[in-house]
This record gives structure tokens, C-alpha cells and sequence, in this order.
């Protein structure tokens, strides 16, 4: 495929949510691919839905996932402007062009005649009236009127908008890759609004001027937009745009994590898992949530995540990065069946790429994630501590979270293991293990190590009777790091102290009636 052109279209009405992304980097990879454009536009015509910081809010989401446009507001290109608020002038042309080619139509119908249309069919027992075939013959509109009239009604600034023609007893063909050949019955189509009193366009137009203009060649976006397809190979036809129309791809769903009904914002928070790529501050704490990044998400184990929820390789591989996926990406391994949104996979997926990076990597990215909890340390106390962390960890919070005992004194002790372990057979030996450890010199996990089993070697013991233990005084748990990395990377001082302290614990706790 040669000068492939793609485009990723969000409306400014609120924060990206992560099937948007997931359009964004099916059209960023298809672009990659084959050497192509991927541009983004901001459909901005219902200035009714705007969002303040909504536009802004795209741009960081895209930027964060790393998959960047090379056209769009602010980025330049031949086709701009790229926000569709600023191209309103050139959409009335085209709706004027549709209406003197006699493919769409001026209604001055007002609010309450269209009111009365809808209660007339329902008392028909027409309960979804569709404004086409015979009931456009009995509104008010330049189908109905005399050219004198409508002359006379745009002469006086009469109110009107402009709707399409649509004929009747056709069949429309859309032909889409994923989807195959889907077909339309004109009669079963409405006479849709192009141009609306305010002289704004709708999607409908909008976007068919904007994609022709822009020589966008494939079109890859949800399937609630399916539908509404065969209102636009017509008018690719009106126009006579056919030899330039986009191929078609329309996405399925992202699914409920049980596989019933379209993911929703209210999913995430029932759930408390994520579904926007980054944080969002609204009018009100219901409008504001968490994104992937703040729940601690690494941004390409999100679009690794993403890439699978309807894409299949058709390999046993799993792990891809953003080159890779590029790589092996088509349209054709794109499936027809909702994806179910496992938030657990998900998690799996970002276990995988935190316990792959390199401990400097890590470093660079936990450190500011500790200095937020008040925890400061040198670089390389934190490189070492990611090392030992990050196979323990599913998000990057989890660093500071899980390992906060690096930092500060252990704020809980697991006092179950402690009533099972800490008996008067075990304490003298846990003294001397702890003397050992003390005077071990040189200081470091290797050392210490062998000087401590050679000491359970021969007194016969077991490393059961003791290791819960020392765990427990040092990091509150009985899981985690091995512990004589733990205690190396501590320090004499410190470890010293936790020890004092743990073992006067222990004793207090043992006193206690179990």
C-alpha cells in the first residue's frame, strides 16, 4: 500500500477514553507500516459538548502512549487547519454544492413541527419516524415549497438547516475489512442533518469533506459509526468522489471485563481499575478519575494491552514492542467480536515489561514516585532496590508501596508468623544469628550468607526455625527480597537497629495470650 493517510478524529468533550487510544494506535500502526501519515483532527463542530482542556488532554494522551501524529493543531501540515471549528466556512460550500445538485435540501421546519411529526407517526404506531421518503413531502422545506418561497425564506434569514437527499429503494454497499460486504436499504435511512442552523456542519459532513480534502485513504473507527457509513459512500457519490473514497474499517467493541455490554467510565469506577489513559480532573469528584499512568502503568504495556483487545498476530507471541507491533500489524488479523477488557491481563502485561527494564531504567522512573512519599535516597540505593523489587511488583507504585520498609522503620510486623516461630528453643539461636550477621565483614549478601548457614549447618538446625524470623525484623513480612541483599543493601546501622527493636517485639508478643 503506497501513500497511506490516516486519521484519528476525537471530539473535545471530555477525557480520551481507552477504545479512542486503542482507534489512535490501530491507525498509528497502519501508518508505521507502510511508511504513511497519521494526522489528527479535532472534530470540534458541536460547540454545545465542548470541554475546556479536553483537546489538550488528546495530545497528552497520545504523547504519553508515545504514539505521536506528524499532522494536526499545532504540528503543522498541508492540509490544516486541522479543527474542524476553524473550517466552517468551507463545509457551507460543500452543503450549498449538495443542495444545487439536488442531493440535499433547505428545512425550515421548526422545533415544534418536527414535534408534532413525531407524535403524528406515533399515533400511527410508527414509533421511530425517520424524517425520509413521505414524510419529508409533508414538511417545510425547499422539496415542498415553491423556489419562490425559499428564495423569500433565505432572503429574510428565516432559520433553516440542510438535510440530505436520500433516495428511495436503493441499496447502499459498504465494503469494510473487517466487517466484509455489509449492505444498507436506502428506505430504512433518515434525510440526516449536513448543515445546522448555527451554520455548523455535523459529523456527517464534516467529516466526509475533511477526509476527502486531507486524501485520508482508510477510515479505522468504532463500529457505532457503522451505521451511519451508508449516509457516507452516498455522499462520496453526490460529490462524485468515488474514485477517492477511504477504505472502511470499523473496530468492535471493547467489552465489560464479563463480556456483557460496551466498557464504560462507570465500569472503572465499580471495578476500580482504569479505562482512561491519563488522569482527569472534572467539575465534580464524580467527573474525576485516575488514568493507566497514575494507577502506575508502564505506557507500552498499555499498548500492548490495547493492541490484543481485537488484534491477533496470529502467532503464540504476546510481548511485542511499539516497533514490533508495527511489524506484524494488519487490518486483516482485526476480528469481528467484542473484546472482553481483562483488567488482569492487563496487569499481567505490565508485570512483564517493569521486570524486563534494566535497574537504571527503573531508577529514573520510581525515584520521583519516592520522593513523593518523602522517601529520598541516592541513585544508587534506588537502582539497587528496583533490582529487587521489580519482579515483585505489578505497578510502579507498588515500589514505594510494597517496599516502603526500605525507606522508613517497618510500620507492621506479621505477628502470626511471629507467636508460630519466636519459641524459647529458637531465641538463643536467633541471637547468635544475629551476632553473626552484626560482625560480618566484609558486609555484603554473599558473606553473610555462608557464615549464616554454616552456622544452621552445625548446630543442626533448621532454616525454617529462623529465616521467618529475621525476615519479619527486617521487612515487617515474611515475603520479598532475599534477605541478606536486603540487609546489605541497609546497612550495619540500620539493620541493627530494626533487629533491636524487632526482637522486643517478638518478646512482647509472645507474652500476650495468643
Amino acid at each position: 500500500m503506497n501513500n497511506i493517510r490516516v486519521r484519528f478524529a476525537p471530539s473535545p468533550t471530555g477525557a480520551l477514553h481507552i477504545g479512542g487510544v486503542r482507534t489512535a494506535l490501530y491507525n498509528y500502526l497502519l501508518a508505521k507500516k507502510y511508511n504513511g501519515t497519521f494526522i489528527l483532527r479535532i472534530e470540534d463542530t458541536d460547540q454545545t459538548r465542548y470541554i475546556e482542556g479536553a483537546e489538550d488532554y488528546i495530545m497528552q494522551s497520545l504523547k504519553w502512549c508515545n504514539i505521536l501524529p506528524v499532522e494536526g493543531p499545532g504540528m503543522g501540515g498541508a492540509y490544516g487547519p486541522y479543527r474542524q471549528s476553524e473550517r466552517k466556512d468551507l463545509y457551507k460550500k460543500y452543503a450549498i454544492e449538495l443542495v444545487t445538485k439536488g442531493r440535499a435540501y433547505y428545512a425550515f421546519d421548526t422545533p415544534e413541527e418536527l414535534d408534532a411529526m413525531r407524535l403524528r407517526e406515533k399515533e400511527k404506531g410508527n414509533h421511530s419516524p425517520l424524517y425520509n421518503g413521505a414524510i419529508k413531502k409533508s414538511m417545510t422545506n425547499s422539496i415542498t415549497l415553491s423556489d419562490q418561497e425559499v428564495k423569500e425564506r433565505l432572503e429574510s434569514g428565516a432559520p433553516y438547516t440542510i438535510r440530505l437527499n436520500i433516495p428511495s429503494d436503493e441499496t447502499v454497499i459498504v465494503n469494510d475489512i473487517i466487517r466484509g460486504e455489509v449492505s444498507f436499504q436506502t428506505n430504512d435511512l433518515d434525510d440526516k442533518i449536513v448543515l445546522k442552523g448555527d451554520g455548523m456542519p455535523t459529523y456527517h459532513l464534516a467529516n466526509i469533506v475533511d477526509d476527502h480534502l486531507m486524501k485520508i485513504t482508510h477510515v479505522i473507527r468504532g463500529e457505532e459509526w457503522l451505521p451511519s457509513t451508508a449516509h457516507h459512500v452516498l455522499m462520496y457519490r453526490f460529490f462524485g468522489w468515488e474514485d477517492t473514497m477511504p477504505t472502511f474499517a470499523h473496530l468492535p467493541l471493547i467489552l465489560k471485563p464479563n463480556g456483557k455490554g460496551k466498557l464504560s467510565k462507570r465500569d472503572g469506577d465499580k471495578l476500580g481499575m482504569p479505562v482512561f489513559p491519563l488522569a482527569w480532573k472534572g467539575k465534580t469528584p464524580e467527573d474525576s478519575f485516575d488514568g493507566f499512568k497514575e494507577h502506575g502503568f508502564d505506557p507500552q504495556a498499555v499498548l500492548n494491552f490495547l493492541a490484543f483487545l481485537g488484534w491477533n498476530p496470529g502467532t503464540e507471541q504476546e510481548i511485542f514492542s511499539l516497533d514490533e507491533l508495527v511489524e506484524a500489524f494488519s487490518l486483516d488479523g482485526i476480528g469481528k467480536s467484542g473484546a472482553r477488557f481483562d483488567f488482569d491481563k492487563a496487569k499481567w502485561f505490565n508485570e512483564q515489561y517493569i521486570s524486563s527494564k534494566n535497574n537504571k531504567t527503573l531508577a529514573v522512573l520510581v525515584k520521583p514516585l519516592l520522593e513523593e512519599k518523602g522517601y529520598n535516597a541516592t541513585d544508587d540505593f534506588i537502582e539497587t532496590f528496583c533490582g529487587m523489587m521489580k519482579e515483585r511488583v505489578t505497578f510502579y507504585k507498588d515500589f514505594a508501596d510494597k517496599g516502603y520498609y526500605f525507606f522508613e522503620p517497618v510500620k507492621e510486623y506479621d505477628a502470626k508468623t511471629v507467636k508460630k516461630k519466636w519459641k524459647d528453643e529458637h531465641k538463643n539461636n536467633f541471637n547468635k544469628m544475629i551476632e553473626i550477621i552484626l560482625n560480618t565483614d566484609p558486609f555484603d549478601p554473599t558473606t553473610m550468607e555462608n557464615k549464616v548457614k554454616e552456622f544452621i549447618t552445625e548446630n543442626e538446625l533448621k532454616f525454617g526455625d529462623l529465616f521467618p524470623l529475621l525476615r519479619v525484623a527486617i521487612a515487617g513480612i515474611v515475603k520479598g527480597p532475599p534477605v541478606f541483599d536486603m540487609i546489605a543493601l541497609l546497612g550495619k546501622e540500620e539493620v541493627k537497629q530494626r533487629l533491636e527493636k524487632a526482637t522486643e517485639f517478638f518478646e512482647n508478643t509472645t507474652q500476650q495470650k495468643v
